[in-house]
């Protein structure tokens, strides 16, 4: 792939200008304008020719040229209708050799059940900052053949995702992530590269997938817990999870089933540690 195939900032404004396009905030719209810092990205997420990649919300296709230069596929999900309509034309004139990988879904990534194309293997995305942890968290439960991805998210979500037990940021998007995969740090990102720039700093998360803990609840099950846990975060479990399990004294038996202490927190709790409450939810008739 050749240097001009990349977008730069007079490129980005140029494309901009043309669709008479005006970022909102509303969608999380920040562009990235810096070449590097795509090739960063596709370095990092260690795409190859073999790969299948899906990314949401590529804009006016910084990561998508970026990505179709080393990817063997690349489906693209954009639910903005100016952006959606102009992003098959910018990928047919700067690469039009790789137009044939490409393909475009015109919806939003939330509603997203399907993909053309190849089933995708990895997620590699400048997620938009309102909506990352939701649409995260769908695409690894939709697509189970995700095998592993890197997500360009705000710093202080990048934090969340990745936290461990105990510490202080860890809570529902840390549990929810370690449920399907490992996340860790893959390096920051300055606001300069975006236009417009942010007021935060961002972060990479890289993504490989785990097998959920072994347990004979459901996910939603499991996933019902973590939210109760973590609705009322200061108070001891006995208390956050009295609604969940019927009463406090209901939930203190589910903890010590659960090998869990009924004083402790939810932010002291390992995703298994959760699966085991989970099972031991009492039945509604016997609690």
């Amino acid at each position: 792939m050749t240097q001009d195939a990349l977008l730069g900032p007079s490129d980005i404004r140029e494309l901009a200008a043309a669709l008479d396009l005006r970022p909102t905030k509303q969608r999380g719209q920040n562009f990235v304008i810096d070449a590097n810092t795509v090739r960063r990205i596709v370095r990092a997420a260690d795409i190859g020719p073999d790969d299948a990649v899906v990314e949401i919300g590529p804009g006016l296709g910084s990561l998508t040229l970026a990505l179709l230069g080393a990817a063997g596929h690349v489906t693209a999900v954009e639910i903005d209708d100016v952006l959606a309509a102009a992003l098959p034309a910018t990928v047919a004139a700067r690469l039009p050799a790789r137009a044939d990988r490409f393909a475009l879904v015109h919806a939003d990534a939330l509603r997203v059940t399907e993909l053309p194309g190849p089933p995708p293997r990895a997620l590699v995305a400048n997620l938009p900052y309102n909506v990352a942890v939701p649409v995260l968290l769908h695409m690894l439960a939709t697509f189970p053949g995700l095998e592993r991805g890197l997500v360009m998210v705000q710093s202080e979500v990048a934090d969340r995702l990745v936290a461990p037990p105990g510490s202080k940021v860890y809570g529902v998007p840390s549990v929810k992530t370690a449920w399907y995969a490992e996340a860790r740090r893959a390096g920051a990102i300055g606001r300069t590269v975006f236009w417009p720039a942010p007021r935060v700093d961002s972060g990479l998360v890289s993504l490989v997938r785990r097998d959920p803990p072994p347990t004979r609840a459901s996910r939603a099950e499991v996933f019902a817990v973590i939210d109760a846990a973590f609705a009322q975060r200061r108070k001891t479990l006995r208390s956050a999870l009295a609604g969940w399990a019927g009463s406090a004294a209901a939930a203190e038996a589910a903890c010590e089933a659960a090998g869990v202490a009924p004083t402790a927190r939810g932010e002291s709790l390992t995703v298994e540690d959760f699966a085991h409450l989970a099972e031991s939810r009492p039945t509604r008739g016997g609690a």
